[in-house]
């Protein structure tokens, strides 16, 4: 399904060289703010141009079609289309007989019996991931209008037991890359890793990065036992960005391997935890500490490195050199879309 959400509730469409791309939210409140200028910063931290990512250069222009009167949201389902203009269609005719290998280019053939559209990846590109961050802008204003209407009457659980005050602060959201290509961060890896960036580049070959989200004042409550479990809820919404193939929260995969006094997060005179081993989560709902995850972003798929594969067509296995302009590490652009998708769950828990 291309529809996420309960509450407030976001819909995807269009495809990579299709005419148009866009998105639908449903469950929007009335009276929020909103321009496209609002949309400029988060939309050009995610454009491509710079070092390791596409040539495919686009306007990436938002137009609000519906759900804003006046500058400011309705609460009628919000519409906003961005236009495809600068498209290479026939970069992709060799892909409908030799599926790119790591790609969706063959189970989207085979699911959709052969009707999906095929070029640039269709409604499996990494171009959707434009009208999501589109979706985080306004997801991020909800947020921040749903807590500060509640600061006159915080509800039960909020600023109480927290020692954080009695007035809720609005979510904030930000995500970094923390370890590129494998490089953890420091402060002289910024020379290895360009060095990793320009080898991949020469070799046609790609990388792939690990990105950090830290949602600071967080109210406590957020999320429910078993199946719609905050973590739950996150970890859906970052595993429909393209590429991801990893999430953890607080120490992660390192508790495997911890004793239960390391991993605990004790709780300090002030009525909250002194560490914050969990991420911020306790069964499954916010404990008003940071929520701290981390997401695995694999190499690029489509690489010109000759890869051996089957050519499905004539049945033999082939040379491919993927043709076309794609990232040689698309992580470098991702940040921006882990912060949108972290901000409507957060807006579908809220509103």
């Amino acid at each position: 399904m291309n529809t996420f959400g309960r509450n407030f509730i976001v819909s995807l469409f269009g495809e990579s060289h299709g005419e148009a791309i866009g998105v639908v939210l449903d469950g929007v409140p009335a009276g929020i703010p909103l321009t496209v200028e609002d949309f400029v910063s988060d939309i050009r931290r995610r454009k491509s141009g710079g070092k390791g990512t596409t040539p495919r250069i686009e306007a990436d222009e938002p137009v609000i079609l519906s759900g804003v009167y006046e500058d400011h949201t309705t609460g009628a389902p919000l519409a906003i289309l961005f236009k495809n203009t600068n498209t290479h269609s026939s970069d992709y005719d060799i892909l409908q007989q030799v599926p790119r290998p790591g790609h969706a280019d063959f189970v989207a053939d085979v699911k959709f019996d052969s009707f999906n559209d095929p070029r640039g990846g269709g409604h499996f590109s990494g171009r959707l991931t434009l009208p999501i961050v589109a979706a985080g802008v306004v997801a991020k204003k909800a947020i921040a209008s749903v807590l500060e209407g509640e600061e006159e009457e915080p509800a039960r659980g909020k600023g109480s037991a927290s020692g954080k005050g009695s007035e809720p602060t609005p979510c904030d959201i930000k995500a970094k890359i923390v370890e590129p290509g494998g490089i953890r961060r420091s402060n002289n890896s910024e020379k290895k890793w360009r060095e990793a960036l320009d080898a991949a580049t020469a070799e046609g070959d790609s990388l792939g990065a690990v990105v950090e989200c830290v949602i600071r004042e967080v109210p406590v409550g957020l999320g429910e036992p078993f199946f719609n479990s905050l973590e739950s809820c996150i970890s859906h919404a970052i595993f429909s960005i393209p590429g991801v193939r990893g999430i953890e929260f607080g120490d992660g995969f390192k508790a495997a391997a911890m004793k239960g006094s390391e991993h605990n997060d004790p709780f300090g005179p002030d009525g909250h935890p002194v560490k914050n081993g969990a991420g911020g989560i306790n069964g499954g709902i916010s404990n008003g500490e940071d929520i701290v995850f981390r997401v695995a972003f694999k190499p690029t798929s489509s690489i010109a490195k000759e890869q051996q594969t089957l050519n499905f067509v004539t049945d033999k296995m082939t040379a491919l050199s993927v043709p076309g302009r794609h990232d040689v590490c698309f992580a470098l652009r991702t940040p921006v879309i882990v912060e949108a998708m972290a901000a409507l769950v957060l807006a579908d828990q809220l509103v």
